[in-house]
């Protein structure tokens, strides 16, 4: 770029430029500026005379980024984010804050977490309010894409892969995440269960009644997975969407459930309920929280994600004293 192209260059293009870098998509990015399609395509084709350059390409799945594009774009994206820095209001201060923060996560995430990120908030903000939503979905991108909420905490294994898939690439990816903790599940029943006498066999365990805990309500989860890997299935007769719900069914009848084992002394039926390792090899559950990419340099979300991460230390410390 010429200095007399810089003089006459619009720098509102820059962002719409670094949007497009980012999402690799055009729709996309012209939701994220709140824009029509037809705009940013007018955006771009007035920074590519300015270049002299594509910039971009159409692809299979989006656009494409030409040679200079990405050479441009890291300086761009630097030079954006520092004025953003600059105009962005004071930091985040949570003792004077009256913020609302709205988080997605399953009955049992809530049990680990809530209790200690209350006293956290307690302490250090009095004023923010949080409201929990229940988890419905395996992949809330829509949620945070939409702002319905500014955090989701789950186990997110498909969504974390497509993360990974998009580092891989060199993109920027449109939602982040960080690993909490790892946990694992158990199988669960009525203390004087048959099954809970004996150690529980593979034959035993698909000749049960199931039910199983499905956010969606689709009658197939990972353990399905697993076991329609070796050519096993289990009779699932029963779907619900909470943990809690869960432990108080299988407590008065002859179902079996599987339920993250921290969760246990939460259900209020601890005392009746025996539990057994599952006979089948499945993968440890992390449990991650994720959040859009557009939050990331806000102050108020880094708080918000920092009180999340030592709400669970907390809880690990305690549980290693026990």
């Amino acid at each position: 770029m010429n200095k007399a192209n810089f003089r006459t260059l619009d720098l509102n293009l820059l962002r719409v430029f670094d949007e497009v870098m980012a999402e690799r998509n055009l729709t996309r990015a012209a939701h994220n500026l709140a824009l029509s399609q037809p705009a940013v395509s007018n955006a771009l084709r007035r920074l590519r005379e300015a270049l002299g350059d594509d910039l971009v390409r159409r692809s299979r799945h989006g656009v494409e980024p030409t040679p200079l594009a990405l050479q441009l774009w890291p300086t761009v994206r630097q030079a954006l984010q520092q004025l953003r820095e600059s105009l962005t209001p004071g930091p985040f201060d949570p003792a004077q804050a009256q913020d609302v923060f709205v988080l997605a996560m399953a009955d049992a995430t809530a049990s680990k977490i809530m209790p200690r990120l209350v006293a956290i908030l307690d302490r250090e903000a009095p004023g923010v309010t949080l409201r929990v939503l229940p988890l419905t979905t395996r992949d809330p991108r829509g949620l945070l894409e939409a702002g319905e909420v500014h955090l989701a905490i789950g186990y997110f294994p498909g969504v974390l892969a497509e993360l990974g898939a998009t580092h891989l690439h060199e993109q920027v990816p449109r939602f982040l995440s960080r690993r909490l903790y790892e946990g694992h599940y158990v199988v669960a029943m009525r203390r004087d269960h048959p099954l809970a006498r004996k150690p529980l066999m593979l034959d035993d365990y698909c000749a049960a009644r199931h039910l199983l805990v499905s956010f969606s309500g689709r009658p197939f989860g990972f353990v399905d997975e697993a076991l329609a890997a070796i050519s096993r299935r289990r009779r699932i007769v029963l779907t619900v969407n909470q943990f809690f719900t869960a432990g108080q069914v299988v407590a008065a009848s002859d179902l079996l459930t599987v339920l993250p084992h921290h969760f246990l002394s939460s259900t209020g039926h601890a005392t009746e309920l025996a539990t057994q390792p599952l006979p089948i090899d499945v993968p440890r559950v992390h449990v991650d929280m994720l959040w859009h990419r557009q939050t990331e340099a806000v102050s108020a979300q880094r708080w918000l994600r920092d009180a999340v991460g030592r709400a669970v230390a907390q809880g690990a410390v305690v549980a290693e004293a026990l």
